[in-house]
């Protein structure tokens, strides 16, 4: 288990709070030793957190989201249970405050302890027709040894992303399309969808420095003072 002195020093490192260091190390933690389980195979990782993780992103992120094709709901309730007992081994307390079958898949909302500060996670995985949407991935980080997991195609997270822009619209989102435009990850169809968000982004009212800073590295915080001017202008670059 990492120490105090670990999460102060990678809160200066980061330029950012130790909460998010928190955070960050509890949800490297349980992906290692999640992705250890034989029947993990077939879940994918996928969302925000991926994005950070996977593709630098600088954007902190606070769920764990995934997609699965072969394995039973059942069988993820085993799965996240085996990988709670092996994270209780590090010394850090665990309460499941919450774990249910949804209509798409699964909702877990998972306590975790350390150094006496909670932090909530919550899983969600959703169920998927195709098979063979993901691929291996090794994961380099400052936290732990390096681990392998299975993530959801590059294809396939950028258009989640922006799926999920264009439903709910939240700033988040729309910051991960402007990494998307800044990192060249967007594809050719996906490029044609861009008016669209234009024209959701002009009519947006997300006070985008309020809801981003939290998230973001102290270096970033000079885009998002006037973020709709410098995504909009990203996306015209683009069409």
């Amino acid at each position: 288990m990492i120490s105090n002195q670990f999460i102060k020093d990678f809160s200066t490192k980061y330029q950012t709070s130790e909460l998010n260091v928190r955070r960050e190390y509890i949800q490297h933690l349980f992906l290692s030793y999640f992705y250890r389980h034989p029947k993990s195979s077939k879940i994918y990782f996928k969302g925000g957190t991926a994005l950070r993780i996977i593709y630098r992103s600088p954007r902190f992120s606070e769920d764990l989201d995934f997609s699965l094709s072969e394995v039973t709901i059942d069988q993820i309730e085993d799965i996240v249970i085996d990988t709670i007992r092996e994270i209780e081994r590090e010394g850090i307390k665990i309460d499941i405050k919450e774990s249910k079958k949804t209509t798409g898949g699964y909702l877990a909302i998972i306590s975790f302890s350390l150094q006496g500060q909670k932090i909530d996670i919550k899983l969600e995985i959703s169920q998927r027709k195709e098979k063979n949407i993901g691929e291996i991935i090794t994961i380099i980080n400052d936290y732990i040894p390096p681990y392998n997991m299975t993530a959801i195609t590059k294809e396939l997270l950028v258009a989640g992303k922006i799926h999920a822009l264009l439903e709910r619209q939240k700033a988040r989102d729309f910051y991960d399309l402007y990494y998307f435009l800044r990192a060249n990850l967007i594809s050719v169809n996906e490029k044609n969808i861009l008016p669209k968000v234009l024209a959701l982004l002009s009519n947006n009212n997300i006070q985008f420095n309020k809801e981003l800073k939290i998230f973001l590295p102290k270096s970033h915080w000079g885009i998002i003072k006037d973020f709709k001017k410098i995504l909009a202008q990203e996306i015209r670059w683009v069409i």
